[in-house]
C-alpha cells in the first residue's frame, strides 16, 4: 500500500485524536474510517449509520474467512 500526504484541518486532527483513543485506532486510521463511512453514506443515502457499520463489519468478517450460511428457517 502506498501512502500519500494529504492536508487536513487541525480541527479534524484534534477530533480524530480523541476518537482514535476511544476506538483504539491511529489518527490516520480514524480519519480513514470516517472517510469510508462518509463514502458509503453518500453512495447509499437510505442507509443509517448503524446499517453501514454492520455492513462494513460483515465485509471485514468475510475477508477474515469468518462466515456461515444464513438459515431462513
Amino acid at each position: 500500500m502506498t501512502t500519500t500526504a494529504v492536508r487536513v484541518s487541525e480541527d479534524l486532527v484534534k477530533k480524530a485524536k480523541i476518537y482514535s483513543k476511544i476506538d483504539k485506532r491511529s489518527v490516520t486510521g480514524q480519519i480513514e474510517y470516517w472517510a469510508t463511512i462518509g463514502k458509503c453514506a453518500e453512495e447509499n443515502p437510505d442507509l443509517t449509520y448503524s446499517m453501514i457499520k454492520d455492513i462494513l463489519v460483515g465485509l471485514s468478517e468475510l475477508e477474515q474467512g469468518e462466515f456461515s450460511e444464513y438459515d431462513f428457517g
